[in-house]
């Protein structure tokens, strides 16, 4: 099945409109009796769990992640999708660019004045996960 439509800026067209049946026929075929799964739509990013139908709405109204090319979350199996499809992050730039959208604060600006523009608290636990994932970022995975 292809799955060029996630790409598809256009959410209105059939091509989109009949990806997104044949995702929501997957997904019930791979999880039989289950009255919710996982929204595959940028907003949710897979962590919330909604019915079929507002599954079905929310990748009509704010798109499905376009990372998301092999369903496992949703009943494929890892091995019967071809690896090339994986999205692999090719250098610390990427790294950290993943980095900043968790952690939003973390490229906030300073104006000229040298005064941070961030204007909300930042929570020390959430400062301690970003440091961390920072000190991660930065370290060799292997010599070399």
């Amino acid at each position: 099945m292809s799955r060029r439509w996630i790409q598809n800026p256009n959410r209105c067209v059939d091509e989109y409109l009949d990806g997104i049946e044949d995702f929501i026929e997957f997904a019930r075929r791979h999880n039989p009796g289950a009255t919710r799964i996982r929204c595959p739509s940028r907003r949710c990013n897979n962590t919330l769990w909604e019915t079929y139908e507002n599954v079905g709405f929310h990748l009509v109204r704010n798109g499905m992640i376009e990372t998301y090319n092999i369903w496992n979350l949703h009943g494929e199996q890892l091995d019967n999708a071809s690896s090339s499809n994986a999205t692999r992050v090719e250098n610390a730039e990427q790294v950290m660019d993943i980095i900043n959208d968790v952690f939003p604060f973390a490229s906030t600006n300073i104006n000229q004045e040298g005064e941070d523009d961030l204007s909300t608290p930042i929570d020390s636990t959430e400062f301690e996960q970003y440091e961390q994932l920072l000190k991660n970022a930065n370290q060799e995975l292997y010599p070399g």
